[in-house]
């Protein structure tokens, strides 16, 4: 201004120059930092769903899985269920909390109380299945199974001193 190059209007339009320079450097730098925030931020989101996504997925899975072995089992008992002849005996049974009957033959009552029958519980209905049927849906799921008895064989002890006492076949409790 003084050696007279420039007047005091252009003076003041340079210094309003510098300083929107010395901003806008200064706001780029603060760009910079802010979107580095914005892409952590947006990293930390994608980790997320991410982790959302594979939880969600897990359930899947396992509701599949679930539905699949519910369907083996019901294939298992509809397959080898076994005919209740209409007996005139009735078999007490617990099912949640409340006991059932169930009317069967002599010789079915035999099988459950010796453990080679089993009853298992199909939607509403109680069917009878051989014992190993019983024993792969236990496997699967032991909620199906109501009644299954362990084995019994018919086991002669020589020194039994009421061997010669055997309860008759009729005797009912």
């Amino acid at each position: 201004m003084k050696a007279g190059l420039v007047n005091k209007k252009k003076a003041n339009k340079l210094k309003a120059e510098k300083l929107q320079h010395k901003q806008k450097v200064k706001n780029g730098k603060a760009k910079a930092e802010d979107v580095g925030l914005r892409q952590e931020e947006l990293k930390r989101q994608k980790e997320e769903k991410a982790e959302k996504d594979r939880l969600l997925n897990q359930q899947k899975e396992e509701a599949a899985f679930k539905k699949a072995v519910q369907a083996q089992i019901r294939q298992m008992i509809e397959v080898n269920r076994i005919p209740k002849e209409e007996g005139d005996i009735a078999y007490h049974f617990k099912d949640d909390k409340k006991v059932k009957q169930l009317y069967i033959s002599q010789e079915m009552h035999n099988q459950l109380s010796n453990g080679l029958l089993a009853i298992v519980k199909l939607d509403d209905a109680y069917e009878l299945v051989a014992e190993p049927v019983a024993a792969k849906i236990s496997q699967r799921d032991e909620s199906y199974i109501l009644v299954c008895n362990d084995r019994q064989e018919d086991i002669e002890d020589e020194d039994d001193p009421y061997a010669d006492f055997k309860i008759p076949d009729d005797l009912m409790w």
